[in-house]
Parts: C-alpha cells; structure tokens; sequence
C-alpha cells in the first residue's frame, strides 16, 4: 500500500502549535501579575475597604451628635 496520498496533521506541526501557544500564555501571565491587572485589582480593593472605613467613621460621628443633641 501506498501511503503518500494520507493527509493529516504531522508530530512536528502539533509539537510548533503546543509551543507558540505555551509561549502566548507565559506572556499573557505576565501581563496580568505584578503591576498589571491583578496589582490595580488589589489597589482599587484597598481603596474602597479604606473608603468604607472613613464612611463609617463619619456615620458614627453624626450618630453620636444626633444623640448628645437628643
């Protein structure tokens, strides 16, 4: 039989594929660590606990003029 007609995929092919997108994901994890995205998500969660505490701070300030004003 002869064999030269088949089509498909070849090991060399597949192997180049694999690479190129490990490649892609070390770059896409790269930009996302550090100061990229994952660093502003954690600021701007910093950010707001710190603007819930201030928040609250200043309810309990009206609340306790309300009651001494009472």
């Amino acid at each position: 039989m002869n064999n030269n007609g088949q089509k498909g995929i070849t090991l060399v092919a597949l192997v180049i594929t694999i690479i190129i997108l490990l490649i892609l994901a070390g770059v896409t994890i790269a930009s996302l660590s550090g100061t990229g995205l994952f660093g502003k998500a954690k600021e701007a969660g910093e950010k707001s606990k710190n603007a819930a505490n201030e928040e609250n701070v200043i309810i309990q300030d009206y609340e306790n003029w309300i009651d001494n004003e009472l």
